[in-house]
């Protein structure tokens, strides 16, 4: 087993007042050439937006971006003619193909928006762009990973041009729960988002993540009173 630990404290950071951004790895002003990916997971940003601002409209292409909504609304449009807000329990993915433009805005003016905005690679470029979206509901699942993100069409979760999977769920203290690779060769990448997880020997805090490979299984013990967790396996070669 290979595993590298990224405290929260470790992230890149960026404060533009309406919008306070940490990012695992580099992106915009943040640079690290030891943390520019891991396998195929090119984004993790951990975003708050200030009430009704927002990312203009912009353009991505070849990119899988998957947000997920921790609290607050997160009012989405594009130039697909798809104009969504997202809130908790969403999760929301766009393959952004051959070129797609989108802005995204706090929906609300009185509160923050807290969102993880995530890359993946895709295996395949120039696609169709696409959206999609999906609900789920964290609390009735307590103890449970839920799988939110796949790459095939009839499974569950949002599909991704990429063989990855992601799983998110809630956990009491005590716990105890494995993640076993649904590929061997693929990667995990370990979020914490709130709470405490012990992950292969090492403690996890709040945006604590630990990057593994070489490890067909992971074991994962929560020690936290609300513990909350996104595990992403991602393949590790990129694409040619």
């Amino acid at each position: 087993m290979k595993k590298e630990l990224h405290r929260a404290h470790s992230r890149g950071s960026a404060d533009f007042g309406w919008l306070q951004s940490r990012q695992t790895f580099s992106f915009g002003q943040y640079y690290d050439p030891e943390r520019m990916h891991f396998g195929v997971l090119r984004v993790l940003n951990d975003d708050v937006v200030e009430g009704g601002k927002g990312f203009g409209t912009h353009p991505h292409d070849n990119m899988e971006i998957i947000s997920i909504p921790l609290s607050g609304a997160l009012e989405h449009q594009d130039n697909m003619g798809n104009t969504i807000t997202i809130k908790q329990g969403d999760v929301q993915v766009m393959s952004a193909g051959t070129g797609i433009a989108h802005s995204e805005y706090n929906k609300n003016e009185d509160k923050k928006v807290k969102f993880l905005q995530i890359w993946v690679i895709p295996k395949i470029r120039d696609v169709k762009p696409r959206y999609e979206l999906k609900s789920y509901d964290l609390i009735k699942r307590n103890n449970t990973l839920i799988q939110i993100v796949s790459p095939d069409k009839t499974d569950d979760g949002v599909w991704i041009h990429q063989d990855a999977w992601f799983s998110i769920g809630k956990f009491e203290a005590g716990h105890s729960f494995s993640y076993k690779c649904k590929k061997p060769k693929n990667g995990l990448y370990i979020f914490n988002i709130e709470g405490a997880f012990e992950v292969a020997g090492e403690y996890l805090s709040d945006k604590d993540g630990i990057a593994i490979s070489e490890s067909a299984e992971v074991e994962m013990k929560p020690t936290g009173a609300d513990n909350l967790v996104l595990v992403m396996e991602i393949p590790m070669e990129l694409p040619a």
